[in-house]
C-alpha cells in the first residue's frame, strides 16, 4: 500500500494535538470533582462559603465540602477542641476515681471478714490516741500545778515590793507554752478519733453494700 508521507504528517499532528486536549480536559476534569468548598461561620454568628479556608480555619472552625455539598471533613473550631480536651480530661477523671474506689473495696474485702473485725480494728486505732489524750492529761496536771507554785512565788515577791527575777519569770513562760502544748496535743488527738469513728463507720457502711451483710 502506498502512503503519501506529506499527507500523513498533517493527520499525525491533529491526531497528537487531539490526544492532548483530551488529556487536558481529563486532568481539568478530575481537578473540578476533587475541587472542595468550605463552609464556617465568623465571629457574629454569620455563615460563609469559599473554595479556599478562610486564614482563621483553623481557630473558627468549619467544613469541608464536596460539589454535591455534602461534608467530607470537619474541622474543629478552637473552642470546640478546648471543649474536648476538657471532656476527656473529666472522663479521665471520673475513670481515675472508679479506679481508685475499685481497689480500695478489694482492699476492704481483702482485710475483713466481718463487721465485728471492722470495730476491732476501729479500737486498735482509737488505743493509740487515748494512750497520747492519757499522757498529756497527767502532765498536764502536773504542769497545771508547778504553774500555780509559780504565780504563787511571784506574786509573795510582787506583794513585798521586790522585783520579780529573770529566772522565775522564764520558769513561768516554760510552764505556760508547755501547758499551751500539752492543750493542742489533747485537741488534736480527740480530733483524730473523730476521723478515725467516722473512717471506719464508713469502712463498714461500705463492706455492708459489697457484701450484702446485714
Amino acid at each position: 500500500m502506498h502512503t503519501d508521507n506529506k499527507n500523513c504528517r498533517p493527520w499525525q499532528a491533529t491526531v497528537r494535538r487531539t490526544a492532548f486536549s483530551l488529556l487536558a480536559a481529563s486532568l481539568l476534569a478530575a481537578g473540578m470533582a476533587q475541587a472542595a468548598m468550605y463552609r464556617w461561620v465568623d465571629g457574629n454568628g454569620r455563615v460563609h462559603y469559599s473554595d479556599t479556608p478562610p486564614t482563621t480555619y483553623q481557630k473558627s472552625g468549619g467544613a469541608e465540602l464536596n460539589k454535591q455539598g455534602l461534608v467530607i471533613k470537619r474541622t474543629q473550631s478552637e473552642a470546640e477542641r478546648q471543649a474536648e480536651a476538657e471532656r476527656l480530661a473529666e472522663q479521665k477523671r471520673i475513670q481515675a476515681e472508679r479506679d481508685k474506689q475499685a481497689q480500695i473495696d478489694r482492699a476492704l474485702t481483702q482485710t475483713y471478714t466481718t463487721e465485728a473485725e471492722i470495730d476491732l480494728a476501729r479500737d486498735r486505732a482509737l488505743e493509740h490516741h487515748k494512750l497520747a489524750i492519757k499522757g498529756a492529761q497527767i502532765r498536764g496536771e502536773a504542769v497545771d500545778k508547778n504553774l500555780a507554785d509559780l504565780r504563787a512565788r511571784i506574786a509573795r515577791v510582787e506583794k513585798a515590793g521586790r522585783k520579780v527575777g529573770q529566772g522565775l519569770q522564764d520558769q513561768l513562760a516554760q510552764a505556760n507554752k508547755e501547758s499551751q502544748d500539752l492543750k493542742r496535743i489533747i485537741q488534736n488527738n480527740e480530733a483524730a478519733m473523730e476521723t478515725v469513728r467516722e473512717k471506719y463507720a464508713a469502712d463498714k457502711a461500705r463492706f455492708r453494700e459489697l457484701t450484702g451483710k446485714p
